[in-house]
């Protein structure tokens, strides 16, 4: 346990961020899902939608270190590739 004054605000500040990046990574899962979702639907205007945001929740999560840069190009690719299918 903590015991030193900086340590203690470390492990605060541990929590704190710990939490918000749980919070801001389930909601980009939750993006991915829904555009899976559109997608098993065939629905190609609400599967474009969902691609945009989905993609965007991405690339946000990469540039704020949640998510490494070659995961989300996988991510983007493969999702990519089942919206293209639907055409």
């Amino acid at each position: 346990m903590a015991n030193s004054p900086q340590t203690k605000k470390r492990a605060r500040q541990n929590d704190k961020v710990r939490l918000h990046n749980r919070s801001y990574r389930s909601s980009v899962r939750t993006g991915i899902k829904a555009l899976l979702k559109m997608i098993q639907a065939e629905d190609k205007d609400g599967a474009n939608a969902a691609y945009k945001a989905a993609v965007s929740a991405i690339d946000k999560s990469t540039g704020k270190g949640l998510m490494h840069k070659n995961r989300a190009a996988r991510l983007k690719s493969r999702l990519n590739a089942r919206v293209r299918g639907l055409a």
